[in-house]
């Protein structure tokens, strides 16, 4: 017990160290990362952005921040499967807390994000972002061009979210039609995964539908998200809806018919040749939880996200 600390969060003296927290106590940043707003010598922050006033069913997805870092004290420090290594020996990660937003202020809610973010991304390469609503994801896509330019999006959602609007609705079903149309993707080379609900347009985005995920072996769809993105950088955004509501119940608009998380994380592990520049998870909604089901899905795949920039970082390091 001698050399065990508590409260890593605040404790930590190096952004690469181990947490010795036990799983059921201390402070609950994201997998114990440091609690910091410097970003000097960061190599990925995770982000927190608490609102869901974009909802079009059941709101909640303000608490998603809160439970996916509750969720993640389930990860210890030891080797994280399935990518064979501490994330964070070679990963300087701090999360960078929560975005403050003004709920009475909604029509502001669109330039806070990206400013911050937009902060975020002047130092740091790599920005994992815990929603909150899937209209967060718009301001996060203007970040992240303005900065990478034109993505390729690959989007895990049960929805296309290609509803058009008028460019100033606070809407979570409309952000991937607004980005096509203002050039922050690349239609061409952007993708959706799992979807089961139809939309008036496609925008030119390949469609891959529930029923499609179910017949597909898990290596086949990561084969083709990599050779559709074409090399493209690359933002991957994914909705908890995606999964099927037996395996993510704490959704604002759960839709039956989805794949299970073992297959989409499969997936996800296979996406080790895109060039992600940022990611983000998104409406987990604690209240319609149960026993934190949704909640640890959505802290998995943040933890894929971060293990697959991780690898990223590693190749990198041998090619220099």
């Amino acid at each position: 017990m001698a050399k065990k600390t508590i409260d890593h969060a605040f404790t930590a003296t190096d952004l690469t160290s181990a947490a010795t927290d036990p799983t059921y106590a201390g402070t609950l940043s994201f997998m114990r990362r440091k609690y910091t707003k410097v970003l000097k010598g960061v190599d990925a922050a995770v982000w927190g952005i608490p609102f869901d006033a974009a909802t079009s069913n059941r709101p909640g997805a303000r608490f998603g921040p809160q439970a996916i870092r509750r969720a993640s004290a389930i990860f210890d420090n030891d080797p994280q499967y399935p990518f064979h290594r501490d994330l964070f020996a070679g990963m300087a990660t701090i999360d960078y807390g929560d975005c403050l937003l003004d709920y009475g202020n909604h029509w502001k809610t669109p330039a806070t994000i990206e400013k911050e973010a937009a902060k975020i991304l002047k130092s740091v390469d790599f920005l994992l972002t815990l929603g909150g609503d899937h209209f967060i994801t718009w301001p996060l896509l203007k970040a992240h061009a303005a900065k990478h330019g034109p993505l390729a999006l690959v989007q895990f959602d049960a929805h296309q979210d290609t509803w058009f609007d008028d460019a100033k609705r606070i809407d979570h079903g409309s952000f991937v039609g607004r980005a096509v149309r203002d050039g922050l993707i690349d239609p061409d080379r952007s993708i959706q995964i799992g979807i089961r609900t139809h939309a008036p347009e496609d925008c030119g985005i390949r469609l891959v539908y529930g029923h499609e995920v179910e017949d597909m072996r898990a290596g086949d769809i990561a084969s083709l998200i990599v050779s559709h993105t074409g090399g493209l950088p690359t933002y991957v955004t994914f909705d908890i809806d995606c999964l099927d509501p037996a395996f993510a119940p704490g959704t604002g608009t759960p839709v039956a018919g989805g794949p299970s998380s073992a297959k989409i994380l499969s997936v996800l592990r296979g996406l080790h040749q895109l060039d992600i520049r940022g990611a983000d998870v998104v409406e987990v909604a604690p209240a319609y939880d149960h026993a934190d089901i949704t909640a640890i899905a959505g802290a998995t795949v943040a933890m894929y996200m971060l293990g697959l920039h991780a690898e990223r970082l590693a190749r990198l390091a041998l090619r220099d």
